[in-house]
């Protein structure tokens, strides 16, 4: 798994590449944690470059949408490809995130 980070504005968006699974739970962890140390109020996960999530992997954004929320910090989920989209239905988590086909869309929903 990379991980990107980039600042547009007051929104961060955090660029995944590859697969989100257990084996990246420290790093994703990590990478939330340090945005939010730094008082960024809106972060975009760029899940565009995301093919697969497993069962850790879906823990790991849960965990990140919780974090965010007791940090008074919005989360957006972007750019989920069709395996990913049907995961998120298949375990009936598409509607515990806002979640937005393009990156620009889930970033624009902050204005």
């Amino acid at each position: 798994m990379k991980i990107k980070i980039q600042d547009y504005n007051d929104v961060t968006v955090v660029e995944l590449q590859g697969e989100l699974d257990g084996d990246v739970a420290e790093l994703f962890q990590n990478t939330i944690t340090n945005i939010i140390a730094k008082h960024k109020t809106c972060i975009v996960l760029d899940m565009s470059g995301v093919g697969f999530i497993d069962s850790q992997g879906l823990e790991q954004l849960l965990w990140s949408r919780d974090y965010c929320n007791e940090n008074k910090r919005e989360l957006r989920l972007a750019g989920l490809d069709e395996n990913c989209m049907r995961i998120l239905e298949i375990t009936q988590l598409e509607n515990e995130f806002d979640h937005y086909l393009e990156l620009a869309e889930a970033v624009k929903s902050f204005a």
